[in-house]
């Protein structure tokens, strides 16, 4: 299904309140997707396109997502945005009546912000071609030049590169993969079950994590490399039923894709919990643990170097 685009203002104000007040963009969207709020999908939120311009890979919503945020700024709803900051309500935006939003006084406020964003989109256009500089081109959905550049400070961009790779990985690449990153986080692997494929019950990977007061958990590994399909209720149940067999405390559960509601409800019912790992939580795993990447280092001017007295 296609994305349609439209304001996700309502349905930040509604993640941040659940937050209490405050919260990181990426803990935003993630609840988002998670709750469905405002008919918000997993798949609106994180779903990505290929422009017929560039050809690289990007991400709809977060157009929607940038424009509600300034929107929701001059509407007064939300505190100053700053990059690496978290986003945070201001009492008008804990109290607003969400039913009445917007009201004529907040559609004005929002039309000064964008006038004046437009001028100084301008003086940069300007000053950028007067220095030579390389301008980017758009991609088919953009509206203004700097969104895409606004996705977390281009996070989210190779985040996606980095996704998409996965996805062609083969299921065996896959499982290797996944053990490797479990590996990572601390889980000593078993070297036969998930590894050989008799008698492991259909697991991808078996280990054991001690923790800091020298406790050891027996952990069981299951990996799905999907491009699109869901994980769903039948697929934990059957995982939490390999996990009884081979007498597991605990599950990690890893996939490219997402996980229906009713899969993530199934994976905390019971005496054998299960980690959910998606493919936006894989990603940012595998930055916590800088597995197989390496930073970079970039900048970008605020639009205060182009702003005039």
């Amino acid at each position: 299904m296609t994305y349609e685009r439209r304001s996700a203002e309502k349905a930040i104000v509604l993640a941040l309140r659940e937050m209490g007040g405050s919260g990181s963009r990426k803990e935003i969207r993630r609840l988002i997707a998670d709750n469905g709020y405002d008919g918000f999908t997993q798949e609106d939120v994180y779903s990505t396109v290929t422009s017929s311009r560039s050809g690289k890979d990007y991400c709809p919503f977060m157009f929607d997502f940038c424009f509600s945020l300034k929107n929701l700024y001059a509407a007064g709803m939300v505190q100053a945005l700053f990059r690496g900051k978290d986003v945070e309500l201001t009492q008008q935006g804990i109290n607003f009546d969400l039913s009445t939003y917007r009201t004529k006084e907040q559609d004005e406020a929002v039309a000064k912000y964008w006038e004046e964003h437009a001028k100084s989109q301008k003086k940069k256009t300007e000053l950028s071609k007067s220095s030579n500089d390389e301008t980017v081109a758009q991609t088919d959905d953009e509206t203004v030049s700097d969104e895409l550049a606004d996705q977390d400070e281009a996070d989210d961009a190779w985040k996606t590169e980095l996704l998409n790779a996965i996805k062609k990985f083969s299921p065996a690449k896959f499982e290797r993969f996944s053990r490797m990153l479990v590996t990572e986080m601390g889980v000593k692997m078993d070297k036969s079950i998930g590894v050989s494929l008799s008698g492991d019950h259909g697991l991808d990977g078996f280990g054991y994590f001690q923790s800091d007061d020298f406790r050891t958990s027996r952990v069981a590994i299951q990996c799905k490399r999907y491009d699109t399909a869901n994980v769903g209720e039948a697929q934990i149940r059957d995982f939490i039923g390999s996990m009884y067999l081979q007498k597991a405390e605990y599950g990690i559960f890893i996939t490219t894709s997402y996980f229906t509601p009713q899969a993530r409800a199934m994976a905390v019912q019971g005496d054998r919990p299960v980690t959910l790992i998606d493919g936006q939580a894989l990603t940012d795993l595998i930055e916590k643990y800088q597995l197989k990447i390496h930073p970079v280092t970039t900048y970008k001017l605020d639009d205060y170097y182009y702003e005039e007295d």
